[in-house]
């Protein structure tokens, strides 16, 4: 939170009587530091510090100025911004640099790189999880951190350009501007709502049928599913492939080194749907192998941007293990 804020409410002599709920706020202020970072495990570092400045500023908390949620934000902003001070942005692999043509390509992990990372919907209560779409997240990542904020802040949360312009300590006419700039910038970027939901009863059936190819390795089954310039991303892999073809070719070599009867378990990442995919073990049982988040539109996997980032399996809380006999999908 600003000095200047704190500053203020301790001149007027404001205090808040009663103990006041921050708690409820949590989700959503996750999932808009998140859309700020580009990390969960930041975003609910971010939360955290934003919690505490609030419960110890909550006696100089003046209901005439703001509501609590938009004082919230405030805070929540300013300490995502001073998280963002000289940090490049989080990044996709499709992002960095030519898609590849070799299915034989070493997979060498690019450990220097902030890569993106996904945001676990269980974590969060579904209204905050609106708007979360993978690209989307990734494209927004591009952006100045203060145009990123008057961006979400407007278009995703809804606040009126006063607010913003409290929140950030600026004009409105600068707020307008900011977002005018954003707007542009991501102008082919499409809309965080372009994507219908993992629910949806056609997109669940394209997944269920990814899943049974997976899980068969049945490579001609899953290219069948898949757009014909469909992208396939890996972090912290900097390699990607674009186009079904290549997307099948690299599959052949994942099933050729792992061997086939995989094992796939449903959830859902950024409003999108996802698969934990289990490979499985020469002593009997499954080890997690990786977290697979995909964009279906048309009828068709148009993206599945692979994680294997052990970080990630912790912060969905995946079991590395199965042991033979007890996987039960969750389908």
């Amino acid at each position: 939170m600003g000095a200047d804020w704190v500053g203020r409410q301790a001149e007027t002599g404001v205090r808040h009587d009663g103990p006041m709920d921050f708690e409820s706020y949590r989700g959503e202020l996750l999932a808009f530091c998140y859309r700020m970072l580009g990390s969960f495990h930041e975003a609910e570092d971010v939360v955290q510090e934003t919690l505490l400045r609030a419960w110890k500023a909550q006696d100089r908390y003046d209901p005439a100025r703001a509501s609590v949620r938009t004082w919230l934000y405030r805070i929540a902003t300013n300490a995502c911004l001073t998280a963002l001070e000289g940090r490049g942005r989080r990044p996709l692999p499709s992002g960095l640099g030519a898609p590849s043509d070799d299915p034989e390509a070493a997979l060498t992990p690019a450990l220097d790189v902030p890569w993106l990372e996904p945001f676990p919907d269980a974590r969060s209560d579904v209204q905050a999880r609106v708007d979360l779409r993978l690209a989307w997240v990734a494209a927004v990542q591009v952006l100045p951190a203060r145009q990123r904020a008057v961006l979400v802040l407007r278009e995703v949360l809804g606040f009126t350009a006063a607010e913003v312009a409290e929140q950030l300590g600026t004009t409105v006419a600068a707020v307008n501007s900011a977002l005018q700039r954003a707007r542009a910038a991501l102008a082919g970027a499409g809309g965080p709502d372009a994507v219908r939901e993992p629910d949806d009863p056609g997109v669940r059936a394209v997944v269920q049928r990814y899943v049974r190819a997976f899980e068969a390795a049945d490579v001609p089954a899953l290219v069948q599913l898949l757009a014909q310039d469909a992208i396939l991303e890996m972090p912290p892999v900097s390699l990607w492939y674009r186009g079904s073809t290549d997307y099948g070719r690299f599959l052949e070599r994942v099933f050729r080194i792992r061997g086939t009867g995989w094992a796939v378990r449903e959830l859902t990442a950024n409003g999108q749907p996802a698969l934990a995919a289990y490979a499985p073990q020469p002593g009997g049982g499954h080890r997690l192998h990786t977290l697979q988040v995909l964009t279906v539109t048309g009828g068709l996997v148009a993206h599945n941007v692979v994680f294997a980032d052990p970080g990630v399996f912790d912060a969905f809380e995946l079991p590395r293990h199965i042991p033979a006999g007890d996987f039960a999908p969750e389908r």
